[in-house]
């Protein structure tokens, strides 16, 4: 234990609001020209970057309760295996179109077009198919299936 006096440990730690003052004046990195957000989801690393600035800037004369923290990183972990959980859904339910002829609108020209499916791909933004040599066409694009 510590023989430091309160007002002593006060001076040494910043308070939220100081600590949140102080903030826009240390040098920031450039950021990159185009948005770092364009579909405007959070991930994983974006959560738990605002949880620790929260662990960071909370006064540690006055902490937070624990377990909000642990309540919030569960609540996310649940979320993020439900929407694991339909990922996989949604990829098997494409593997189950391999071999089907299918209508769908041609990603680079948005024509109709209509062709057998060849493959899945498992990408970020989902699953995608290649139907007879074009590749990339998102599942959305399909319009019927055969």
């Amino acid at each position: 234990m510590s023989t430091q006096p309160i007002a002593q440990a006060a001076a040494v730690a910043p308070t939220t609001a100081q600590a949140a003052a102080a903030a826009p004046t240390a040098a920031a990195p450039p950021k990159p020209a185009g948005p770092e957000n364009p579909g405007g989801q959070l991930g994983q690393n974006d959560f738990l970057k605002l949880m620790i600035a929260q662990l960071q800037a909370q006064d540690p004369l006055e902490p937070s309760n624990g377990n909000e923290y642990v309540t919030e990183l569960a609540q996310f972990t649940q979320l993020e295996q439900t929407t694991n959980l339909a990922s996989a859904g949604e990829l098997s339910s494409a593997v189950q179109l391999i071999g089907h002829t299918v209508s769908y609108n041609d990603p680079t020209s948005g024509a109709a077009a209509t062709g057998i499916i060849e493959s899945i791909q498992s990408a970020t933004s989902g699953p995608t198919v290649t139907v007879e040599g074009v590749s990339g066409i998102k599942l959305s694009s399909v319009t019927q299936v055969n």
